[in-house]
């Protein structure tokens, strides 16, 4: 009875967890599919669809932790192989995801993507084995020995710049032009800003040298302010829409190196893969019942 009240917990853990891997990779398939290609230049406020490059000098980039090959994003994993004989097993003991923010362009502007929260595909992946807990060095003879021993292995994923990249996610804009000059605002920031030098205001606005600001004084400094705030408008304004991706919540947020068609079809042979289960899991849960008369009655 305890081995057949186990198999029909497996069979409908097949059946409730391949259901939601169908439906989730089918739904996603189906949203890429659907969701038209934007460009940044013209790209809506909301949910969006791109593809450029990846950008960034790699003197500039940051480097992966496991080769310290520059890159724009890395995601690493260290497992220790455990157990004796045939038991044996890779455990993962160490992993991390990078959340460093990257430019990505597409021949009509430049975007800040945060890939924190992705679901990312690189085009880059590395597997070795080693001795050392953390790997001192990664080279030719390194990755040849890692084929015949070594008590750890090492994945390493990167983005590179260069690489072509596919992204869905939340899109927004942020500029003066589309901000506005709100006054009050501007020139309170300004004289706020020049408060933290209390000092260097007084040698600037003090004229009659007292140590405090009359009301001439102060509207004068207002003035000055005034100028000044409108000043910096103007250089933002010139500066553009600043552009920035990010996780949307509750849609998925993807970066892949591979294209749409080939990540829309990666995603339904996963769905496949969630619909078999479901079969798997509803055959177990018949054959279990029928085994010991529970579809009787």
């Amino acid at each position: 009875m305890q081995e057949a009240i186990f198999v029909l917990l497996l069979s409908a853990v097949g059946v409730f967890g391949g259901g939601f891997w169908f439906f989730r990779n089918l739904s996603r398939a189906r949203l890429l599919e659907d969701t038209p290609t934007s460009k940044i230049r013209s790209a809506a406020q909301g949910f969006v669809e791109l593809y450029g490059t990846v950008q960034g000098e790699p003197e500039a980039m940051q480097k992966a932790p496991l080769t310290g090959t520059p890159c724009a994003w890395w995601r690493f994993k260290i497992e220790e192989r455990t157990g004796s004989g045939n038991k044996r097993e890779w455990r993962t003991v160490e992993s991390e995801v990078s959340g460093a923010s990257f430019l990505f362009a597409d021949g009509t502007g430049t975007c800040v993507i945060d890939p924190r929260g992705a679901d990312v595909k690189p085009q880059t992946k590395q597997v070795w084995k080693g001795n050392q807990r953390h790997p001192l060095r990664v080279d030719t003879l390194s990755f040849i020995g890692s084929f015949f021993a070594g008590e750890y292995r090492y994945t390493e994923e990167r983005l590179h710049a260069g690489e072509p990249l596919y992204a869905l996610g939340h899109f927004s804009s942020h500029g003066a032009a589309r901000e506005g000059f709100n006054e009050a605002q501007e020139v309170g920031s300004v004289v706020r800003e020049w408060k933290q030098d209390y000092p260097a205001l007084l040698r600037r606005f003090d004229y009659d040298r007292n140590g405090e600001l009359d009301e001439q004084e102060w509207t004068r400094m207002r003035q000055e302010a005034s100028w000044e705030a409108q000043k910096r408008f103007k250089s933002r304004l010139r500066q553009g829409d600043q552009h920035r991706l990010a996780d949307p919540g509750q849609l998925p947020f993807v970066l892949s190196s591979m294209g749409e068609d080939e990540l829309a079809k990666h995603y339904r042979w996963h769905a496949l893969a969630g619909f078999v289960a479901v079969l798997g899991g509803t055959g177990g849960v018949i054959w279990i019942c029928l085994k010991n008369g529970w579809l009787l009655g």
